[in-house]
């Protein structure tokens, strides 16, 4: 091993600074079993070490050799927790694939529209105009507990919404409109159609319209809708079928 190694290894034992250690290699003790193996009466003989920083040196020495063996078990148990630890993560994983593929055989895809090219193309663009459009909300909301949200044209003279000065909120504008080709279709493509019961699902072009079952209508008259709308393969925007 070289100087500066053993050196380095000694001056981490407690009261062994750079000077020491350079003493005990010296003194030919150049690795650190050689010094494990020496006694006290030996390193009292090299000047600059006393008895009592002589079996600090050793004391200190023999309790690593007792750690070491510890240390190779806790090791060796670590080992083996990690092994256990990877056996159960590769079968959760296997039973996760599983349970994918028993999913994957009862999972319906949602009903798509058929759009034209140039359809398609205008719903991605109206879902990036939507993404910076701002909330238009109305002049003063802010000031009076009494003045809703909900958007309502600016009026009056003195109105500062009204004639567009700097800093105040957005007005809603022609500028803000999604594509015409697109304009009242649903985020999936479909146009909207209104059902409060079974009949109402007949005139419905299952290519091009989906249903939206009206709030009054009850759960028995729902559940006859959804038959039916399956039957005629009609997607049905709020409910799950």
């Amino acid at each position: 091993m070289a100087k500066e190694d053993v050196i380095k290894k000694f001056t981490s034992l407690k009261g062994v600074g750079k000077a020491k250690a350079e003493l005990l290699h010296n003194s030919g003790f150049n690795s650190i079993e050689k010094l494990k193996n020496t006694t006290v009466e030996d390193l009292v003989k090299i000047k600059g070490i006393s008895e009592k920083n002589a079996k600090d040196i050793l004391n200190q020495l023999k309790s690593e050799r007792k750690e070491e063996p510890k240390k190779n078990k806790e090791k060796a148990e670590i080992k083996e927790t990690e092994e256990v630890k990877e056996k159960k993560v590769k079968e959760k994983k296997t039973e996760e694939v599983e349970i994918v593929e028993e999913s994957e055989e009862g999972y319906k895809a949602k009903k798509k529209p058929d759009l034209s090219k140039e359809q398609k193309e205008k719903l991605l663009l109206r879902k990036q105009i939507k993404k910076r459009t701002p909330e238009f909300l109305r002049e003063e909301w802010f000031r009076y507990k009494r003045i809703p949200k909900k958007w309502r044209r600016p009026d009056g003279i003195t109105s500062k919404m009204r004639i567009n000065l700097k800093y105040r909120p957005s007005k809603v504008r022609v500028g803000f409109r999604g594509p015409k080709e697109v304009r009242g279709l649903h985020s999936s493509g479909f146009e909207e159609v209104m059902a409060y019961n079974v009949a109402d699902l007949e005139n419905v072009d299952p290519k091009k319209q989906a249903v939206r079952i009206g709030s009054t209508v009850g759960t028995k008259k729902r559940l006859k809708i959804a038959k039916r709308a399956e039957e005629l393969e009609i997607r049905i925007l709020n409910m799950k079928v």
